[in-house]
């Protein structure tokens, strides 16, 4: 395992993360037909435990707590809570309540509780933004969060998915106010969804934010040969987000063969040499994956090993094409 530096923040991550989204239990809201309950999850964190991946990231809402729930037993099951570097989420509505959604003041406070009480720790080392919350003031926001940093509650602060104008908002707003800034940016980044190279990515690189990336491998679209559906998650895998926006494109066969063949003349899995070019970018401190076997940390750990040459990164950028960024948007009311 390879360990790095969380942007130019002092928190060292391993340069794979765990994704919290593949543990659930119960049939719980937002849990999906792919997910694991916590005796399925166990060889998954026995394995990331084995491979040193201490970079457990998790939310609020997957599961609807469950996912929490679950990360919190396998710390204390199969590891201990100083050898993880621990991060959450917050935005998505938990129930009915006024402080059950958004980024207000009070939705930071009771989120911050039911999280750590979920997890059954004293503190959060990442504590994350899941969305921009446009009915909240930024201000509000910034500084709920700096003062949950100082009642030490969370040791950093990250953000999700959103427009560079919004974070960079936010970011001046706290700088300004003398509040903790976020660290992390946990952008949508993979081979067919590069949005992010336009105007996030240099903002990152110049406020000395790291990018931890979901779906770095397209929920499982670039692990396997165009058109091969086999996979449980490849089955039920929605092809809108939330807001009717397309997750994929036909030209996006061109990229998936690219990744095919570049696995087959050296050899390796398609799913290491997707997760090499997200490593291959700079400003990229750790993907997060979301495995739900042993297997596919291993892969994913491979693929720190991996050099792509100049030739086979152009083969696999050459047939991008621009598109909407999903899951930016958000329904009505959250």
């Amino acid at each position: 395992m390879e360990y790095t530096k969380l942007g130019r923040s002092g928190l060292t991550i391993s340069r794979i993360g765990l994704g919290g989204m593949s543990f659930g239990s119960g049939g719980r809201k937002g849990q999906g037909t792919w997910t694991l309950d916590a005796e399925a999850a166990e060889p998954v964190f026995r394995r990331a435990v084995e491979l040193g991946i201490t970079f457990w990231d998790t939310a609020n809402v997957y599961g609807f707590g469950t996912s929490e729930e679950i990360t919190g037993a396998a710390i204390r099951t199969y590891t201990s809570r100083d050898q993880v570097v621990l991060a959450t989420k917050l935005f998505a509505p938990m129930g009915a309540g006024p402080g059950q959604r958004g980024l207000s003041r009070r939705a930071v406070f009771e989120q911050i509780d039911a999280s750590l009480r979920r997890l059954d720790t004293d503190y959060i080392d990442l504590y994350q933004i899941h969305r921009f919350d446009p009915l909240t003031p930024v201000e509000e926001t910034m500084e709920a969060l700096h003062d949950v940093v100082k009642a030490g509650k969370a040791r950093y602060i990250g953000a999700s998915s959103m427009w560079a104008w919004q974070f960079s908002k936010m970011q001046y707003t706290a700088r300004i106010h003398g509040w903790s800034r976020f660290i992390s940016m946990q952008d949508q980044y993979n081979l067919v969804a590069r949005e992010e190279e336009r105007e996030m990515f240099p903002l990152l690189a110049d406020q000395g934010v790291g990018s931890i990336p979901w779906s770095p491998l397209a929920a499982g679209l670039l692990t396997r040969p165009w058109g091969d559906h086999s996979t449980t998650r490849g089955e039920s895998n929605p092809v809108t987000d939330s807001v009717g926006t397309p997750l994929w494109q036909e030209t996006d066969q061109r990229t998936v063969d690219a990744v095919q063949r570049i696995a087959e003349s050296r050899g390796a899995s398609m799913a290491q040499i997707a997760l090499a070019w997200v490593l291959h970018n700079p400003v990229v401190s750790a993907p997060i994956v979301g495995a739900t076997r042993p297997g596919h940390l291993a892969e994913a750990v491979a693929a720190l090993d991996i050099q792509l040459t100049e030739d086979e990164l152009a083969a696999l950028e050459h047939h991008y094409t621009p598109r909407i960024p999903t899951y930016y948007g958000t329904p009505s009311g959250y």
